[in-house]
């Protein structure tokens, strides 16, 4: 991973902390206060020993040492509890954060841009990879803290009794970091591909579990496994490069570690001795001094080596942050408003195009340039090859594509318009839904949780699916499993049609609602539709032309441009594209 890069993502992961809120400060307090601890801790069991040993002092006269040893046990047994609770709760709270603004990110880019990774992919970034922030907040941040607090007080008590010790501890703390440096310095790159790795394999795999039908039906089933396979194994390679690394760091802290507490138990050893006599001021080396400095020796290097333990977390961090950094910095190139003018009445809709461009997120022309008008009320049909550009035109009135020129609603810009308030006044259908896991009941109801049984039955009414709804055992509370399953396409259909009727909307956008639909399941969903846009304004892209009599304007689109409008007859009298769709169409 390029340094600058690195240095920016590490930059961007501590500007977070703030989400942690005060649980990071008060974990890293318990970590303090825990050091203090140990210190204290160190002094009364070496003050026993050389009582004990040295001065053969009775147990009574040791008391007050063996009471603070043991209040001491019991407040860092606390410090260690509280110290976890409070970084868990930090990492909670971080993740939170984070994910919170990963899911208005994704909302506010849209489902043009979402559509343009595997959902699986999006399931990565949402949950494994702000879950691999955990471990840099709860653990990594509050050890740094540590690791240059504790073996700073150690040091402080040390250098007064015994220079010697001391220069050893001075000397060799730094090469714990250094190495844990040299070690993590390919960490976080490694984690990077890993997670590439990742979001590959669970974009694959879920898209081949969604497509399991159509791979059975074409003998595909041998090969995809044979992809799995291989992206999996390619996971798994570059997963157990991560591990290596890990374990590698792990091994050299350690090491060093030992070696250095080697070296102090080899200098009080000599000493005791009488080989060697130096570092004590002239005063020679007690039992209390040698003891206390060895049993501080394991806790002034484990800070470091907890550090170092923990150092992976901040590689998986870097790792995880690049695909949420890319995200969260996405341009928002919508010039759809997501905040803006709430106050314009749009009871009524009036839509205006002067020379409108629709583009694509990056950058691309789609549509366009192309001029219309639509009056309140008024039912426009967008037909036009597949390809001409029909569902991009819906795409920017919903607000998730861009656009160039003049669009107006009311006579107001529509990039002014708060896109919640525009939203609310609109009622989409397509021709295939997205029907959720969920009763029938919270499939209709959905984004009005306080709609009535009664009101939910006289949608299901309009949209004449009520009939199939009454005869299920369940009535209104049977399930709809995941991808509409449990339900025929028309009925899933007529399910979303109710769904779109419950948004009491002034603009219908509907993007070839009967497609997919049998012609019986088409005719329904069309008497539905006529009944419940009667006063409002509609646009319908469609396929069926035999269905436009009644429009009042047709917009004919090629490759993205507007080539003829007017009603049916006229156009048909003119026998220019749309004539000639229609005829295409006849003599299928």
């Amino acid at each position: 991973m390029d340094k600058s890069l690195e240095k920016s993502l590490a930059k961007w992961l501590k500007s977070q902390q703030f989400a942690c809120g005060i649980y990071l400060k008060l974990a890293i307090l318990c970590g303090l206060l825990n050091g203090a601890a140990i210190i204290a801790q160190a002094y009364c069991i070496a003050q026993i020993l050389q009582g004990v040993i040295m001065a053969e002092l009775p147990v009574n006269q040791l008391m007050p040492y063996f009471i603070g040893l043991a209040t001491l046990l019991i407040i860092r047994a606390g410090l260690a509890y509280g110290r976890e609770r409070f970084s868990f709760e930090a990492g909670k709270r971080l993740r939170q954060d984070i994910r919170q603004a990963v899911l208005n990110k994704l909302v506010a880019l849209g489902p043009a841009f979402i559509k343009g990774k595997p959902a699986g992919a999006w399931a990565s970034i949402v949950l494994e990879q702000v879950e691999d922030l955990h471990d840099f907040y709860s653990k990594y941040v509050p050890q740094m803290m540590l690791a240059a607090f504790i073996p700073l007080c150690i040091l402080v008590v040390v250098f007064p009794l015994n220079w010697a010790a001391g220069l050893v501890l001075l000397g060799t703390a730094p090469l714990i970091p250094m190495f844990m440096i040299l070690v993590g310095m390919g960490a976080a790159d490694a984690n990077r591909k890993n997670f590439t790795a990742l979001s590959r394999l669970s974009g694959h795999f879920m898209d081949r579990l969604q497509g399991i039908s159509t791979i059975k039906l074409f003998h595909r089933g041998e090969a995809e496994v044979t992809q799995i396979h291989q992206a999996s194994e390619d996971f798994r390679s570059r997963t157990m490069s991560v591990l290596r690394l890990a374990f590698l760091s792990s091994a050299v802290l350690e090491f060093f570690a030992a070696l250095s507490i080697a070296v102090l138990a080899v200098y009080f050893g000599f000493s005791y001795l009488d080989h060697l006599d130096f570092g004590h001021y002239g005063l020679g080396i007690s039992l209390f001094t040698g003891m206390f400095v060895l049993i501080l020796a394991p806790e002034f290097y484990q800070p470091l080596r907890d550090l170092g333990t923990h150092y992976h977390a901040k590689a998986q961090a870097i790792g995880a942050a690049e695909s949420l950094v890319e995200l969260l910095d996405y341009p928002l190139t919508h010039t759809a408003a997501q905040s803006g003018n709430e106050m314009i009445d749009l009871n009524k809709v009036d839509i205006v195009a002067n020379n409108l461009q629709v583009m694509s997120l990056d950058g691309q022309c789609l549509l366009g340039p192309l001029s219309f008008s639509i009056k309140a009320g008024q039912h426009v049909a967008v037909v036009g090859a597949s390809g001409a550009g029909k569902t991009s035109l819906l795409q920017a009135l919903l607000g998730f594509l861009p656009y160039k020129g003049e669009l107006l609603i009311n006579g107001q810009p529509f990039n002014a318009i708060s896109m919640a308030h525009w939203r609310k006044h609109l009622a989409w259908l397509g021709q295939d839904p997205q029907l959720f896991h969920g009763t029938i009941a919270e499939n209709v109801a959905l984004g009005r949780p306080d709609m009535s049984e009664s009101s939910i039955i006289n949608l299901l009414e309009k949209a004449q699916v009520a009939d199939f709804v009454k005869q299920h055992p369940q009535g209104l509370y049977s399930m709809i499993s995941d991808q509409s399953s449990g339900v025929s396409v028309g009925q899933a259909q007529r399910i979303a049609l109710a769904r779109a009727l419950s948004q009491q909307a002034s603009v219908f956008l509907l993007d070839e609602p009967t497609a997919s639909l049998d012609e019986q399941s088409a005719e329904a969903v069309m008497v539905s539709l006529s009944q419940a846009i009667t006063d409002n304004t509609a646009i319908m892209v469609t396929h069926k032309l035999e269905e436009l009599t009644g429009f009042d304007n047709i917009i004919v689109l090629d490759k993205g441009l507007l080539i003829e409008q007017g009603n049916y007859t006229s156009l048909m009298a003119a026998q220019g594209k749309f004539y000639q769709l229609q005829q295409q169409e006849a003599n299928v």
